[in-house]
């Protein structure tokens, strides 16, 4: 049963970040980001910045993974925004 719950949280890690995929989509699909803040965006990217070496330094796979895929995932997100934010 403990591997049970050990395999849920890591499969729950790496998939959690891919809910940014419909974020980035819908970016790209209406060519704007002027909806999302830039402070929003700048503050939870450098969080996840900051938490990534924690995590990569943790014993478990759980958080390692979820730093790495949220770091990886985030970082797409914000280049999309930079991509399509309007200048005003």
């Amino acid at each position: 049963m403990n591997n049970l719950w050990h395999d849920l949280g890591l499969l729950a890690a790496v998939v959690m970040p891919l809910w940014n995929i419909p974020l980035i989509y819908r970016i790209v699909q209406r060519k704007t980001s002027a909806d999302i803040s830039l402070g929003w965006l700048f503050g939870v990217w450098g969080c996840i910045l900051l938490m990534l070496p924690s995590a990569l330094q943790s014993r478990e796979i759980q958080l390692k993974a979820f730093g790495i895929s949220n770091v990886i995932f985030f970082t797409a997100v914000v280049v999309a925004v930079l991509i399509y934010r309007k200048k005003r």
